[in-house]
């Protein structure tokens, strides 16, 4: 790890990320070393330097490295790397709105769709991200996300991936919300619609005021009632977005246990700039092991390497 890392803890304090704007940053001399790399097959100045980086310095490293070496950066890695390494390095080197619509396309791309890491992606990006996201999706494959999303999922799950992709704050009052989401689970089976209107059109402090009211008015958890009231894919997607609400550090770490290898790079990747330091702590909690340690017991040589520089430290 470079040793001047760590003097951007002063600049960037209160940051929850855990890769932070590289001091002193020069890109020519950053590309001049990378080229000499990628020469020797060096993975550990590839991986010392793309992963103290942000993605914006990440960025200007790349379009330098064109503009000495009339070649392109990822090319570069992929012949110099490979496996769960170069893919790595390679989604560090995507722009960051890139990266977002090249996990959603993975998603839903080959047999079968990922349901989950769709839901994990659309429940824990803010409404502006999201729209920028949309706009880079159909700037990168022609085709809009929306009618993607249509095409991949159908019912209710499709309404409530729709909704949380439009998502847009509208002011309500609590109690009357309350009231809504109680009377959609007196039937044998529960109502998704009230569900899927609330819980994507509410602020999370207005949110979690109505979910702790009705737990007390029903005497279980929001979580129980959901399991109990509904069934297949929209029972998966409203327990994943109630627990997005509640604690979203929570459920990413519930994600990164015992996770394959594109879920765990997706969200350390997609969160080392701004919360990665929450995540971190909601996994301490939720195992009782640091993440920095539990990537140590699974993975290996550069890609673990540069996992733990992601990472960046114990709990």
């Amino acid at each position: 790890m470079d040793p001047e890392y760590f003097r951007s803890h002063i600049m960037c304090w209160g940051t929850l990320g855990t890769v932070r704007p590289f001091p002193n940053f020069h890109p020519d001399e950053d590309a001049m070393a990378i080229q000499a790399a990628l020469q020797k097959k060096d993975v550990v100045t590839l991986v010392r330097i793309l992963t103290n980086r942000t993605n914006a310095q990440r960025q200007a490293i790349a379009e330098t490295f064109k503009d000495i070496t009339q070649k392109d950066l990822a090319s570069g890695v992929k012949k110099a790397v490979s496996g769960d390494l170069e893919l790595l390095l390679l989604e560090l080197l995507m722009p960051s709105l890139q990266y977002e619509v090249y996990r959603l396309q993975q998603a839903m791309a080959g047999f079968g769709t990922d349901e989950e890491t769709l839901l994990e992606i659309l429940c824990t990006q803010s409404e502006a991200k999201l729209r920028e996201i949309s706009a880079t999706y159909k700037q990168l494959f022609k085709k809009d996300l929306e009618k993607e999303l249509k095409g991949e999922t159908s019912g209710d799950f499709s309404k409530l991936l729709l909704a949380l992709l439009n998502k847009e704050a509208v002011a309500s009052g609590v109690q009357r919300d309350i009231q809504s989401l109680s009377a959609s689970l007196n039937g044998k089976k529960g109502e998704a619609g009230p569900w899927i209107d609330i819980l994507t059109s509410r602020n999370s402090d207005h949110l979690n005021k109505v979910l702790d009211a009705l737990e007390l008015q029903r005497g279980q958890t929001v979580d129980q009632a959901l399991e109990k009231k509904f069934t297949g894919e929209i029972r998966m997607g409203l327990k994943v977005l109630v627990q997005c609400i509640q604690n979203p550090y929570a459920y990413l770490a519930k994600r990164l246990v015992n996770t394959k290898i594109p879920i765990l790079q997706g969200i350390m990747v997609s969160h080392a700039e701004e919360d990665l330091l929450c995540v971190r702590a909601a996994y301490l909690k939720l195992t009782g092991t640091s993440l920095y340690t539990a990537l140590q017991k699974q993975y290996k040589g550069g890609h673990l390497q540069a996992l733990l520089a992601i990472c960046r430290s114990e709990d």
